[in-house]
Parts: structure tokens; C-alpha cells; sequence
């Protein structure tokens, strides 16, 4: 079966706003989207914490001015409230906005530390098989000496929710290979409809958290919860990590580039021309130059000159490596 360019379906694209650094990168986001697919004619929605218990201090967007701006993009604000995790683990925003979107219709949510660098209109999403991205490192579990190793690990989880283990399996990897098992970075996901996909995330995470297996007694789920429970609804949802061809999302289309350091020090050209050319134009750069790291890494040039201790063609192995390079040179900001 061939799959239909995104150009000819209709889907909603949604990222978490709140405030500080996440507004401020929404904004870049919303920028980008725009510039780099003009004929995107779905909803860009960014969904806000909203004040409560869970939070102790007002996670809402508070400036008038990235509002303003945002909803000038194309970009609408959706409150949606945080009855699980909160301050305590705000990434479980993305789990539990995925209520507030509109039901039934399909949906990519994005992490807001990512620019659009393409057409999204393009990418030929198979909204009825799940998946997410998988530019990700082993970073969870951490198997111990004396105890279970990935495959007891990840069984247990599978067996948890009463999914079958071994269909998930990438049987081209080795026996006890950490890319063997099913394994994602939460930076995109999408789906057919917002409410199921969430439900079922919700579900799982609060039961792993909550109630995990035995097995994981000696295992951390902070800040790993989201992505210890991602690949299991993406697997009880008929979707796998070959749902999407490669090459669009984390590739031509989209960059999750997560800190802008980062960004100047790894990603590739079109992605930082991308960045400098949507902050040109005054009206953002009055808002934008408020966030202390866009001010100086896009605005005052230090971007380019990190970008310069490095050869993006042999970056070191390691993104610790990278960071220490950056911070010793007086580069790295958060």
C-alpha cells in the first residue's frame, strides 16, 4: 500500500507552551512551521498548563507579547489541566494534554524544542499505525549486574499489559542489544485520534509509576516515564517503528534540536539558516531577543562561532563530548 502524502489529509499539529523557555521555543516552532510549509492547512495548537495544585507557580504563558505573536502565526491556545503529574513531572504534559485536543482527529504532536525545516505537508503519515521518533540513545533501562537484563526488563512491561513481547522485537539486532526492543524518543508522536492515544499513555504511565513489575524495582522512571511507556501504546495501538519512512521527520522535515548549543554545534546547515533567517524579521526579534540564550546564540553570533569548534561531518561520538566543548569554550546556555 502506498501511503498518502500528508498533503492530502487533514491532521492537527500540537507542541506544549508554557511559561519561559517552552514560549519562547513554541515561537520558533510556529515561526518555522509557517516558513517552511506555507501550504499546511491544519491547526497548530499549543496546549497550556493551566494553574493548579500541581503546579506552584503559574505555568501559563505570561507574556502578551509571545501570545500575540503566537495567535499572529496561525497558532491557537488551548488550556488543558494537569490532574497527575504537574511540577513534579511536567513531562507528563504531553500525556495529558492529549484530552484537550479535538477527538477524533489526527494529530502530530511535536516537542517544542523542534524547528520545521521542510514541507510537513509531505510526510506520508499513517495516522491508523502509530509511531515516534527514533533518534534516541539507550537510555533506558539500565540493566544491573544481579538482576534482569533487557529482555527480562522489557517482558515484564509487556506482560504487565497483557501485549505480546515478540512481536516487538527487531530481530535483525542481537540478543540483549538495546535496539532490539522497542525503544523511542517522545520528541514526536502521532495518531488518529488524540483521546484514545491519550487514554492509553495515561493509563500506563500512572500503572508503571504507580504499580511497575518487580523487575524494575531497581530501574528509574524520572525523567524516563514517558518514553518507558510510549513504545507500549504505540505497540497495543497496531503501530511499530516502521511505520513512517524515514528520512522526513528528524531528518528533511523537522529537527529536534533541544538546546540551541546543540543546535549550532551538530545539526546541519539548512537547519541553522532555518533558525537565523524566522528570527530576522523585527517584529520577532523584539520578542524573541527577551529569552537570554535566542539573544545571544542567534543575535550576537555566538551560535556561529560554537558552531565553528566543531566538524559537523565528524562530530564527536558522544553528546557529553559535545557539551564539555561547549562549556569549556564558554558556549553552552539553557
Amino acid at each position: 500500500m502506498t501511503l498518502k502524502a500528508a498533503e492530502t489529509q487533514n491532521f492537527n499539529i500540537v507542541i506544549v507552551g508554557q511559561q519561559s523557555r517552552l514560549a519562547y521555543e513554541a515561537l520558533l516552532f510556529a515561526a518555522s512551521l509557517r516558513h517552511a510549509s506555507p501550504n499546511f492547512s491544519g491547526r497548530l495548537l499549543v496546549a497550556e498548563p493551566q494553574p493548579g495544585v500541581l503546579w506552584p507557580n503559574d505555568p501559563q504563558i505570561k507574556s502578551a507579547e509571545i501570545r500575540s505573536a503566537l495567535e499572529e502565526l496561525g497558532a491557537e491556545i488551548i488550556p488543558f489541566q494537569s490532574k497527575h503529574f504537574g511540577a513534579a513531572y511536567p513531562y507528563g504534559n504531553k500525556i495529558e494534554m492529549l484530552g484537550a485536543l479535538p477527538k477524533g482527529e489526527p494529530f502530530v504532536f511535536f516537542d517544542t524544542d523542534t524547528l520545521i525545516t521542510g514541507d510537513i505537508t509531505s510526510v506520508p503519515f499513517d495516522f491508523d499505525r502509530p509511531s515516534a521518533s527514533l533518534r534516541r540513545t539507550n537510555t533506558w533501562p539500565v540493566p544491573q549486574l544481579y538482576g534482569p537484563q533487557y529482555t527480562g526488563l522489557w517482558k515484564s512491561l509487556y506482560d504487565k499489559f497483557d501485549l505480546d513481547f515478540e512481536s516487538s522485537l527487531d530481530l535483525t539486532q542481537p540478543d540483549e542489544y538495546w535496539q532490539r526492543y522497542l525503544y523511542f524518543n517522545a520528541g514526536y508522536f502521532f495518531y488518529h485520534c488524540p483521546h484514545a492515544f491519550g487514554a492509553r499513555f495515561l493509563e500506563y504511565a500512572l500503572a508503571i509509576r504507580d504499580n511497575p513489575p518487580v523487575e524494575l524495582c531497581a530501574q528509574s522512571f524520572d525523567p524516563w516515564l514517558d518514553q518507558v511507556a510510549l513504545p507500549l501504546v504505540i505497540h497495543s495501538l497496531g503501530g511499530g517503528r516502521d511505520t513512517l519512512e524515514p528520512g522526513f521527520l528528524d531528518g528533511s522535515v523537522s529537527c529536534h534540536y533541544r538546546l540551541l548549543p546543540l543546535l549550532y554545534a551538530r545539526e546541519s546547515q539548512n537547519v541553522v539558516d532555518t533558525l537565523e533567517e524566522i528570527a530576522a524579521p523585527n517584529k520577532l526579534k523584539k520578542v524573541l531577543k527577551g529569552y537570554e540564550p535566542i539573544k545571544r546564540m542567534v543575535y550576537q553570533g555566538r551560535g556561529q562561532k560554537a558552531r565553528v569548534l566543531f566538524d559537523q561531518d565528524e562530530l564527536p561520538r558522544k553528546e557529553q563530548a559535545i557539551r564539555n566543548r561547549l562549556k569549556s569554550n564558554g558556549y553552552w546556555m539553557r
